[in-house]
């Protein structure tokens, strides 16, 4: 179990990243939901020993991350979201210097090792090939691939999937499902899809502060018939219903606007019920934050 307790960060600009940021993230997957700005990447550096936070706790087993650095470096990988490597390096031949550092030494072991993740990302048939000559996915199993290096008890993959093609980011979330049983995974994105299909807990963050955590399902059973939706087709009829209802998002469906709606009951003529999903969680969190 990772306990992160009461996080606070606020840089020399003045912008307050994090207001107080408090989780309980057991092993799995766990998805950190919100838009760009909102503290994620704040949050990530600091489990990751790259920021010290003004306030605040974060403990792994016992161990204190915030102040065990050196401890923290051991037991932990890191993918952050923007990940550099040697593009005139050969896969394998950085993986096995990537170990090196890990603390590897046995040059048997480290062969078995490299290998060993090279398969498991499916990266094999192309470790001979320089790294600057990979694709975007790629490069982003190769960082998976060396966030794995020494058996880590707590991942960080931060934005992973941005940018990805589809067929590219199939193949990393099908890659992240398969290590994230045995080890805490924390998920930083504002992909909403990306936390729908991986992760059974998650929290939403925005400015910094909490605004859900918990299991996907209990947020869906929440708003369970509250979610309503009606197609309008000029925007001033769109405009007028953000006026007078809590309009949860738009979106253009054939040239047209689908609006979807949070309320009790039936909010007015040409509306039918929608079965509420979790981009629907999301937006009504963010929308509500926004209001208060």
């Amino acid at each position: 179990m990772l306990s992160i307790q009461n996080l606070t960060k606020t840089y020399s600009s003045g912008v307050r990243a994090l207001r107080g940021v408090s989780l309980e993230i057991p092993t799995g997957m766990f998805g950190l939901l919100g838009p760009n700005g909102a503290g994620k990447s704040t949050l990530m550096k600091i489990l990751a020993t790259l920021l010290e936070p003004d306030a605040g706790t974060a403990q792994l087993d016992g161990l204190n991350l915030v102040e065990q650095k050196d401890e923290t470096r051991k037991i932990l990988g890191y993918l952050p979201q923007e990940f550099g490597v040697y593009p005139k390096m050969r896969a394998i031949d950085l993986l096995d210097h990537l170990a090196v550092m890990k603390g590897i030494t046995s040059h048997k072991e480290r062969k078995e090792v490299v290998e060993s993740l090279l398969q498991q990302t499916n990266l094999w048939d192309s470790r001979k090939k320089a790294l600057g000559g990979y694709s975007g996915g790629m490069k982003q199993r190769f960082g998976i691939a060396q966030a794995l290096l020494a058996n880590p008890k707590l991942i960080i993959v931060d934005e992973p999937t941005a940018g990805l093609d589809p067929a590219e980011r199939n193949r990393f979330l099908n890659l992240l499902s398969g290590i994230g049983r045995n080890v805490v995974v924390i998920l930083s994105t504002h992909i909403v899809e990306d936390v729908r299909e991986l992760c059974s807990r998650m929290a939403i963050i925005s400015q910094g502060q909490l605004l859900l955590e918990g299991e996907p399902r209990e947020a869906l059973v929440k708003m369970k018939d509250r979610v309503w939706k009606k197609i309008v087709a000029t925007d001033a009829e769109r405009e007028e219903l953000e006026k007078t209802m809590k309009v949860i998002s738009t979106h253009l469906v054939g040239g047209q606007h689908e609006v979807r709606v949070y309320s009790d009951s039936s909010p007015g003529e040409g509306f039918v019920n929608s079965e509420a999903d979790l981009e629907d969680v999301y937006f009504f969190n963010l929308s509500t934050a926004e209001k208060n």
